[in-house]
C-alpha cells in the first residue's frame, strides 16, 4: 500500500497556520483547545497530513487574528486579488525562511520597530552583509 503525499496547498496552508501560531506565541495545545481539538490534530493540520475544512479555516483565522486569505497568500498556484487578477506566488524561500525559528524571531523583532527609517537602515545593513558574504565565497 502506498502512502499518499499531502497536497501542496494543504501543506502550505498548514505551514502558514504554524507560522502565525508561533508568531503569536501560541502552543499547538492552546490552538487545539480553542478549536475543541487535540494538539495532535493541530500537528496534522500544520503538516498538511489532514485537510482543514472551510468552517475550520474560518475559526482558525479568527483565533490567529488574520483574514482567511492570509493562510493562502503566496501559496502554490498564485492567488486571485480583489480585482480578479491572478498574482504570482511569492518565492518559496520566503515561506521556508519564515518557517524557521530564526526567521520567526527576526520577523517578530523587526515588526516591533516603529521607526521606518531605522527599519530601512536595518534592511540596508543586512543587504550589505549578504553582498559581502557572497563576494567572499567567490
Amino acid at each position: 500500500m502506498s502512502v499518499k503525499a499531502p497536497n501542496p496547498v494543504d501543506k502550505y496552508v498548514g505551514s502558514r497556520i504554524r507560522m502565525r501560531r508561533i508568531m503569536l506565541g501560541m502552543s499547538q495545545e492552546k490552538l487545539g483547545e480553542s478549536l475543541g481539538l487535540t494538539f495532535q490534530q493541530i500537528q496534522k493540520y500544520e503538516k498538511g497530513t489532514n485537510r482543514v475544512g472551510a468552517s475550520r479555516l474560518q475559526q482558525i483565522s479568527e483565533i490567529l487574528q488574520v483574514p482567511v486569505s492570509f493562510l493562502f497568500e503566496g501559496g502554490p498556484g498564485g492567488t486571485i486579488s480583489a480585482d480578479g487578477v491572478t498574482e504570482a506566488p511569492s518565492p518559496a524561500y520566503v515561506s521556508d525562511f519564515l518557517a524557521t525559528s530564526e526567521g520567526l524571531a527576526l520577523t517578530r523583532a523587526f515588526t516591533r520597530i516603529n521607526d521606518s527609517k531605522l527599519r530601512r537602515s536595518i534592511v540596508d545593513l543586512v543587504e550589505q552583509i549578504a553582498t559581502r558574504e557572497q563576494s567572499d565565497r567567490r
